[in-house]
């Protein structure tokens, strides 16, 4: 309507003044109802003309969009195991700090896991200590049975030497037995000794190794016996948290509530059609009124254009995708943040904006080898940005009436 009103005083209002004022038509006569259209008809064309240039000029060069919103991301209150709820700590709204309990579940499991790990690292302590003592006994038993074959050794060898000197001074079956008693003895020491390695071995290697996994089992036990308390993961307001002992929460299919982070607005999301693609770019200024803000027009300034369109995505499945269900165009993604830094900080999380951006050419008005044709051209483009910039400073005057008056309320 603004694009209309300006392009009807450039064209439909010089014609109607010459008409009048100049070839002597008067209202009422030459000019009335039924002949407006064959009197002014020069005016009216120029006007649907320059309306329609004007309003394609204005929204190619100087996009605006309704899809504006400060986006924000919720954390999701949810334990890592299955169990019963024991306890809450927090109610619905309750602002909470990082690492606040907020419920706890039933912990009888875990804790007798946990007293279990204990009694078993207490019974390898336990293994030890008999171990040792049994070490100590290993050693006595070789010092025995090294006594024992040591007699036996120098009684054969008395035999034996006697023997040799006097075959008639002993029988030989004697020799031959105090020979069997030594090879005896030295496999009693051998087996003594192979029983003391043993309970080495069990010192150094399987005791240590069983304490060493009863610990990790203990470990284990305490850590799940940690997660039965649920703590905030950041600073926050609790929402939609219902949670109330008795209950059975689930993290696969019931969420315990939502966690809001406690964050400031920095910047906002906007989605701008498709056709704007060749014009917005990084380093844009742009200007949004958000409805939660009324009657303030806040500087912008684009600092990040995403390339992909989020409706052309796709995620491999067993079924083929059929692309008429992608019919419907995507927008573009651009992040806009403030000019100056604070001026969103008063703006709630999720708010609802519109925003314009502004195509400048003042870098290329700068070239010396611009073209007069081309240098108007570039004049006029950025010329038309102040009637995007007075439609949405009417936007933002007429908001909070249409809302709150004209929207039912």
């Amino acid at each position: 309507m603004l694009e209309l009103t300006l392009c009807s005083i450039l064209t439909i209002l010089p014609d109607f003044l010459y008409r009048r004022f100049v070839q002597g038509k008067r209202i009422g006569r030459e000019i009335t109802l039924f002949s407006v259209w064959y009197e002014l008809r020069w005016g009216i064309t120029l006007c649907l003309i320059l309306t329609v240039s004007l309003i394609t000029t204005i929204f190619y060069f100087h996009p605006s969009t309704k899809a504006a919103t400060s986006i924000f991301r919720t954390v999701t209150i949810l334990p890592e195991t299955n169990g019963r709820v024991a306890e809450t700590f927090v109610e619905i709204n309750q602002k909470v700090a990082k690492d606040q309990p907020l419920f706890r579940l039933d912990s009888t499991a875990q804790e007798a896991a946990v007293e279990t790990a204990k009694r078993q690292i207490a019974e390898i302590d336990a293994t030890m200590v008999v171990a040792r003592s049994q070490l100590k006994e290993a050693d006595g038993r070789i010092a025995q049975a090294r006594g024992v074959l040591r007699q036996a050794q120098d009684e054969y060898d008395t035999r034996a030497d006697l023997f040799r000197r006097n075959p008639n001074a002993i029988p030989e079956r004697e020799v031959e037995q105090a020979l069997v008693r030594v090879d005896t003895q030295q496999g009693l020491v051998d087996a003594a000794e192979a029983s003391r390695e043993a309970i080495v071995s069990q010192i150094d290697f399987q005791l240590p190794a069983q304490k060493a996994s009863a610990e990790a089992a203990l470990h284990q036990a305490r850590v799940d016996l940690e997660k039965t308390l649920v703590v905030a993961g950041t600073d926050g307001i609790v929402q939609q948290f219902a949670l109330r002992p008795g209950d059975v929460v689930n993290p696969m299919l019931r969420p315990a509530g939502i966690l809001v982070p406690e964050r400031k607005v920095t910047g906002l999301v906007a989605g701008f059609g498709q056709i704007e693609a060749q014009v917005i770019r990084p380093g844009m200024v742009g200007e949004v009124a958000c409805i939660a803000k009324p009657w303030t027009i806040v500087p912008m300034v684009v600092t990040e254009v995403q390339h992909v369109i989020a409706s052309g995505q796709i995620r491999p499945t067993d079924q083929l995708v059929d692309v008429g269900q992608m019919a419907r165009p995507g927008t573009i993604t651009v992040i806009m943040q403030p000019l100056f830094a604070g001026q969103l900080d008063d703006l709630p999380q999720g708010s609802s904006c519109i925003a314009n951006a502004y195509t400048s050419n003042h870098d290329a008005l700068q070239d010396p080898d611009i073209g007069a044709f081309r240098a108007f051209v570039l004049h006029a483009i950025d010329a038309t940005g102040v009637v995007h910039a007075m439609i949405l400073r009417m936007q933002a005057l007429l908001l909070p009436i249409q809302t709150l008056v004209l929207g039912g309320h």
